[in-house]
Formats: C-alpha cells, sequence, structure tokens
C-alpha cells in the first residue's frame, strides 16, 4: 500500500532485457538507504520489486503485463521518476489509498503554469473515467491528486509548486503519457453495486416478478 506522496526522484542509471521483462536500475540515495531484496517500490506509481542493491542505487523488475499498462516501457538512461516506498503500518496517512496497481495511461492535451498553480488536462480512456467523480483522487506518475473538472473524455488537475517542486510532474509537456491508478475505493463500491443488481434481478426472476 502507498500514499502518493513521493519521497524522492530517481534517476534511472539504465534499463536492460530480461525475456519479456526489463530490468531498471535507479539511482536513488534516500530510497536506497533503506532497502531489501523483495521490497515494494512505487516507480512512477507502479509497484515494483526490487531484485538487486547497492551504496546509491537499486534494480527493480517490471513484466510484460505492468509494460503493456504503464509508461515504464518509455524509459531510459537519464529519466526521472516518482519514487515511494510501501508505507510503513505505523505511518501517518498523508495522500490517499494507492495500490501501486496502475489502471492504465494517460496522455497530457494541455498545460498551463503560473507562480501559484499548474492546470493540466489529462485525456484518459472510458473505462478509467467510470471511476473518477468531480474533486475525487487520482494518482499521476504516482502522485497523489485531486480532480478539479471531470469532462467526458479528460480530468483536469490543478497542482501547487510544492507538488511541481518535489516530483517529475514539473517537467511534463503535451502528449506526454502518465500512469493512472483510479481511487481503489471507487472500484469496489462499483463492483459491489454491479453485485447487488445481479442479485436483486436473481431474486426477483426466482420469485415470478421478472420473466
Amino acid at each position: 500500500m502507498f500514499t502518493g506522496i513521493i519521497e524522492e526522484i530517481g534517476r534511472v542509471a539504465g534499463v536492460k532485457s530480461s525475456g519479456d521483462n526489463i530490468l531498471i536500475e535507479i539511482t536513488a540515495p534516500l530510497i536506497s538507504s533503506d532497502i531489501a531484496l523483495g521490497k515494494s517500490i512505487a516507480v512512477n506509481g507502479a509497484c515494483l520489486t526490487a531484485v538487486a542493491f547497492c551504496a546509491g542505487e537499486f534494480t527493480v523488475e517490471a513484466t510484460k503485463a505492468t509494460l503493456a499498462s504503464t509508461n515504464l516501457g518509455l524509459l531510459t538512461r537519464g529519466s526521472a521518476v516518482n519514487l515511494e516506498r510501501a508505507m510503513r503500518a505505523d505511518g501517518r496517512f498523508d495522500g490517499h489509498f494507492v495500490q501501486g496497481h496502475v489502471d492504465g495511461t494517460g496522455r497530457i492535451r494541455s498545460l498551463s503554469k503560473n507562480s501559484s498553480a499548474a492546470a493540466i488536462e489529462i485525456a484518459v480512456a472510458d473505462e478509467l473515467l467510470a471511476y473518477m467523480v468531480h474533486k475525487g483522487s487520482v494518482a499521476v506518475n504516482g502522485v497523489s491528486l485531486t480532480i478539479m473538472e471531470l469532462k467526458s473524455d479528460a480530468i483536469v488537475l490543478n497542482i501547487i509548486p510544492h507538488t511541481l517542486k518535489e516530483t517529475t510532474l514539473i517537467s511534463l509537456k503535451e502528449g506526454d503519457i502518465v500512469n493512472i491508478e483510479t481511487d481503489m475505493l471507487a472500484k469496489y463500491v462499483l463492483k459491489a453495486k454491479g453485485n447487488k443488481k445481479e442479485i436483486d434481478e436473481k431474486f426477483l426472476k426466482e420469485n415470478g416478478f421478472l420473466l
């Protein structure tokens, strides 16, 4: 479990193929100072497993399935990535419930920045919009954000200077692909609602109210 509060911006030191998977070497002094084999690290919001580490660096492995649903396959040497360690059970919860299970990607449609905030519009697919609400939570490249406007095919986010400074969002430009994780609570609510509808219909049919 993660919170969407980024702890460090890492730099990709190398990307190597490993069968259908890729190994991503990341330089990150803070994260690598508290790491062990098998630990979970959110890289641009995708929960990955540490498979190697040394002073100042660690390596994670991304599977073919992860590459298909995230922007990790676009990483190259020198790419900046948002990093967050898995949340401790006794830690303060400052963001929102983030699983690190990226639902898909979005494309930056437009952005504008001034001294007080940045407004970013991200085009997203219908299947992702189904789990989004006005002023609800969303994770973009692992960053916990609030949806300020919900359009028919996009979301609009307002991002304060501190968040821009402490994450890779400051370097986004039009056309960039970003990882999207929708609100976990919305997924469970819609799933429960769907199941309830199926149960209600079954009850009505069994008792002769529906043909």
